[in-house]
């Protein structure tokens, strides 16, 4: 299994399930202090955050507010990493208006915009399920009606489950019926 994400001040959206019942969801920042202010828990386990996108357990990082970061292309976010293409790729890039760096980060985003694939959505709702369902009944069945695309099966798989967990999963896996 992963390690999990540890979220502090950033533009991820997160679902927060006390139990098997959804506390709040979206910005960390919008609802940190609630949690902070939650009482001492049993269990840990009984507070889980979740990531929109991928469907993974993440840590909210709930004490303190992170520094500010220095001026500059830091501040962008921007980091230097190592790639390797192709010799025609990179003679492709260099050909692009504003060079390699602008080019990919423009396919980057237009990809990003593009949404998430069918895949990638059942990707997410196997990995939140692992975490908030994988030792209830049904659970294995439930993911191959998941993969196989078959909602009225899922349904019926899960109808056992608490209410809050099946339908968050139902959203990260068809996100299109969500609205």
């Amino acid at each position: 299994m992963c390690g999990l994400l540890i979220v502090s001040e950033c533009a991820v959206s997160v679902t927060v399930f006390y139990k098997d019942d959804v506390i709040a969801r979206g910005q960390p920042a919008d609802f940190a202090a609630a949690l902070r202010d939650l009482a001492p828990l049993a269990r840990s386990a009984d507070l889980l955050a979740f990531d929109d996108e991928t469907g993974r357990q993440v840590d909210l990082e709930l004490d303190a507010p992170a520094a500010p970061r220095p001026r500059g292309r830091p501040a962008l976010g921007v980091e230097a990493r190592e790639i390797t293409l192709m010799p025609r790729h990179w003679e492709w890039l260099a050909r692009q208006p504003g060079g390699a760096s602008v080019t990919l980060r423009k396919l980057v985003e237009g990809a990003m915009r593009a949404g998430r694939s069918q895949r990638e959505c059942l990707d997410a709702a196997c990995n939140f399920l692992t975490v908030m369902a994988g030792d209830r009944p049904g659970y294995q069945e439930a993911i191959r009606a998941l993969y196989a695309g078959d909602r009225d099966n899922f349904d019926a798989l899960c109808v056992l489950w608490p209410t809050a967990v099946a339908r968050h999963a139902r959203t990260l896996a068809w996100p299109q019926d969500a609205s």
